[in-house]
Formats: C-alpha cells, structure tokens, sequence
C-alpha cells in the first residue's frame, strides 16, 4: 500500500461529492438530467512482467454519464409551456447557434417569438398565416401572429330537416315571405360577406300539390336576388327549385341534393354578388313534424387571438373570438443516437458533438421522438432520497481512503524511526 492509492481514492470520492452535489442543487430545475460518476481501476504499465499480479496503483472517474430518463410531469398555468413524455429535445435557436434542452418553460417575446428565459427561440415548422397550413421544410424560429383572423365569406351550407309529410299544400298560392299562409315551414341560418358581416337567410319549404314534392324559397335579411325586397319571382333560389322524395322519405330530386343560388346581392359594400351552394342531401320527409337536424355553412366573421394550446404532435392551435381555430406552427424535436454524448452548455442547454452524433429532427409523436404535452413542465429526474444515500456513501468511501493514507503515513514513521 503507498500514498497513491489512497490519493487517487481521495480524489475520485471528491469528484463523486461534487456529481452528488450538483444533482442534489438541481433537484428543483425544470428539465434536468442528472449525472453519474463512473470509476476505472488504475494499474502500472509493465513491459513483459506478470501484469496479473499486480496491485493497482487507485482509482479515477473515468466518465460522468448523463442518465436521460424520464421526469415527472407537473401541470402549471401557462400555456407556453411545453413537457416532453419520451425522448427528444427542444431545438433552440440563439442568433444562429443551435441548443437543445428538455426545459419547455417559455413564453413569448416582444415580436411574438416563443423563447426560453435566456431569450433563445424555439424553433419548428411556420404555419401560413392565412390558412393555417403548416409549412413542411426547414425548421425555424416560431413565431405567434396576434393579427386578426380574415373573414371567410359564407359559399357552402347544409341543410338537414325533415319535412312532414302530413302536410297540406298551402290556402295561399302566391308565395310571400310576409305571408305565413303561403308556406308551411321554415329556417333560418346566419351567413357572412367577404368584410364579415352577418346576414340571415331564411329558408322556406312550401309543400306542392304533386305528391312529396316541396318548392324551396331563400330570403337574406328579407330581399331576394337582386337586392330588393323578396317576391315569389326573386327569391334567391331563382325559379323555386322543388324536393321531390321517394315513398320511403328518402331525397332522390335533386339526386346530388345541391341546389345553387346564383349569387347573393349585400348592399355592405363587400364582394357581391356572392355565389352560395345548399345540400339538403340529409333532408327527409316523414310523417312527423317539422324539425330542422343539420344547419351548417362555411363561412365566418373576423376574430382577435383569444388563447393558443399545444397538441401532443407539437402543433400550436389559436383559439380565435369567432369560434375559429387554426394552426399557428408546429414544435420539432431533436433526437440523438448517443445522447450521452451531448456537451453541457449550462442553462438547461446542451450542444451536439461528435460523440453524440447529428441531430434527427422530426415532429413528436413520430420515429422514437415522444409526445409534448400543454400548460406542464417536466421536472428533474433526480431522485433526493437516493442522492442522500449516495452523499452518505461517497463520505464514507473518503474517509476511508483518508484512513489509508493516516496508516501508511503511521508505516513511514515506524521506518524513519528506526536506528
């Protein structure tokens, strides 16, 4: 036994208390991975001698191994941030420089980029501002747009209701919209111009002396096709197309169930005259009363940013003041054959070497990248009461090596004493 073995002893059980110590520090660090301290035996070289007898001159650490395993998710109140469940990091944009990070603690700047608290940008697909589309290629700085969403004027709508067939043909023959003795039924259903004004549109069914046969009249806010008030020869639906339904109920005329309106007059000063298709696909006619199952059509009014959230494949959906959604971007995620191999930069970031290969960049949920999920954060995976145990233990391996050292300085002694 001599002074190096227990030197070197002295020195890895110091490095061990410090790996403990910074896993014990970081406990409470969103994102955290904590470190291993690994050890290597240590022997002389020896040249053509019995090397298998040889005591060993100590110890060293030979790495200190980043374990990546899962943390616990934890559900906080901002929407901004973002956990990860599963592998994959955070691609992080800082003027160029390229990080990652498993903190999805985030928030959003001045101009409306998600950054982290050093300011740098999390990065993913762009969605096209006026669609929603996500914009597949290179991965760039997100970026959430607050400006309004444009109106989409009203061009299609479906109608389902069930007409009843016990009806008779109405006392007055004449149709008026004023008039509720030259119709039987009727709906109404909210459209918009290309500004995002509302209009109603009334929907008439006027049951024909030919059996289950039904004329169709449609008013907006009372005119008809040119824009004056409505009259049994300019509603919107032109020459009154008719319904026509088998003996079973079912629509048969038209067989498409589309009927056209050539085009709506608004006196908004928006796009006119505006072109509208109806389905009535889903319309019956039963011996049962009027009801109205389906009333739908595609347009809508404008609308301020009113929240976003993240789906668990990454992509940022706005939640708009007209009851709109639509893709603001789509977060990607970084993955690594040697994930270990990742170089610490500090602040909850690590940067890619040559040990821990290239970055695999994909959306989550697919590869072996895992999920993201909204309003939570992961927390460190340190276990404290087992880093405790470990701090115990690294104590008690130093002051054995310290014991080592006492004894064989207590030997030196003995000899130096001797005359």
């Amino acid at each position: 036994m001599g002074f190096q073995q227990g030197l070197s002893g002295l020195n890895a059980a110091a490095q061990n208390l410090n790996v403990i110590g910074n896993n014990v520090a970081n406990a409470s660090t969103v994102g955290f991975k904590q470190s291993q301290a690994q050890f290597a035996d240590v022997y002389a070289s020896t040249l053509g001698g019995s090397g298998g007898l040889a005591a060993g001159i100590g110890t060293k650490i030979s790495t200190v191994a980043q374990q990546f395993g899962q943390g616990n998710i934890s559900v906080t109140d901002n929407p901004l941030d973002i956990a990860i469940s599963g592998q994959g990091f955070y691609q992080l944009d800082n003027n160029g420089a390229i990080a990652y990070s498993r903190n999805g603690q985030f928030q959003l700047d001045k101009n409306g980029f998600i950054v982290n608290a050093q300011g740098h940008k999390l990065t993913g697909f762009a969605a096209n501002p006026l669609t929603g589309a996500i914009s597949l290629g290179s991965a760039v700085p997100l970026q959430i747009s607050t400006q309004s969403l444009t109106p989409l004027p009203s061009s299609t709508s479906s109608v389902g209701v069930n007409l009843d067939s016990r009806m008779l043909v109405p006392t007055t023959s004449v149709f008026s919209p004023i008039d509720s003795t030259s119709y039987n039924s009727s709906t109404a259903l909210t459209l918009y111009d290309s500004l995002g004004n509302s209009h109603i549109a009334t929907t008439y069914f006027v049951k024909n002396a030919t059996v289950n046969t039904w004329d169709v009249h449609m008013t907006v806010d009372g005119l008809g096709l040119d824009g004056t008030p409505a009259t049994a020869t300019n509603t919107l639906l032109g020459t009154s197309p008719t319904l026509t339904f088998n003996t079973t109920g079912a629509l048969i005329t038209p067989a498409t169930g589309i009927v056209s309106v050539p085009g709506i007059v608004y006196a908004t000063g928006s796009t006119t005259p505006q072109p509208l298709t109806f389905n009535f696909l889903s319309s019956t006619q039963f011996g049962a009363a009027f009801a109205v199952n389906q009333l739908t059509q595609n347009g809508y009014t404008s609308g301020q940013l009113s929240g976003f959230n993240t789906s668990a494949d990454g992509t940022i959906v706005g939640r708009y003041t007209n009851g709109q959604s639509k893709a603001l971007g789509q977060v990607l995620l970084a993955n690594f054959a040697n994930p270990q191999g990742l170089q610490p930069v500090g602040n909850n970031e690590w940067s890619a070497s040559a040990s821990s290969g290239p970055a695999l960049i994909g959306t989550p949920g697919t590869s072996s990248l895992g999920v993201v999920q909204s309003s939570a954060v992961e927390d460190s995976n340190v276990d404290l009461t087992a880093e405790l145990v470990n701090m115990i233990m690294a104590q008690r391996v130093y002051q054995a090596n310290a014991q080592t050292i006492k004894t064989e300085d207590a030997m030196m002694q003995t000899i130096t004493n001797l005359r």
